[in-house]
């Protein structure tokens, strides 16, 4: 590591096992995905955290994904008092009643067809764009939704990482 690595991923790369998965977690709920960051410690840069995430994406079985979109909340419906979620969300934040309710009927039907939330990058997307997503996807078979899902995955993964880099919190 040079004197130009970041002071976050600095601190990420030299705490201990315990710590480094507890903040690994935050980013992605997948126990196979943060056991692949963590096992490629230390990361001279960045990127070279972002390729890891790549990887470790990449090698994600159905019941990895399945266990990283656990840790989702509904589009529209954040966690509350979790800052992450909220900002991640803030395009829905100001939707009128009708798009709300419209978003609650079409995360239902998506969780019913394919056995899981809605996920996608909602960072600097609007309620709108979110809901022409959903609309987009709902016909999609579950092969095409869960590649979709993982490539959506690693975005929030690589922004909630490029934060702990940085030194905040994912």
């Amino acid at each position: 590591m040079s004197s130009s690595t970041p002071q976050g991923l600095t601190r990420f790369n030299t705490a201990d096992a315990g710590e480094a998965q507890a903040a690994l977690h935050e980013v992605c709920a997948s126990r196979a995905w943060g056991s692949s960051i963590l096992a490629r410690r230390p990361y001279a840069t960045a990127d070279a955290l972002f390729a890891a995430n790549d990887a470790a994406m990449a090698e994600l079985t159905a019941d990895d994904l399945a266990e990283a979109m656990a840790g989702h909340p509904p589009i529209g419906r954040p966690k509350p008092g979790d800052a992450t979620s909220n900002r991640e969300q803030s395009g829905m934040a100001g939707a009128p009643d009708e798009l709300r309710t419209e978003m609650l009927e079409l995360n239902l039907s998506y969780q019913e067809k394919f056995g899981h939330v809605f996920l996608i990058c909602a960072s600097g997307r609007t309620g709108e764009q979110m809901r022409d997503a959903i609309r987009n996807r709902i016909d999609n078979t579950p092969e095409q939704e869960r590649e979709i899902v993982r490539v959506e995955l690693g975005k929030i993964n690589r922004i909630r990482l490029n934060r702990i880099a940085e030194g905040e919190p994912a």
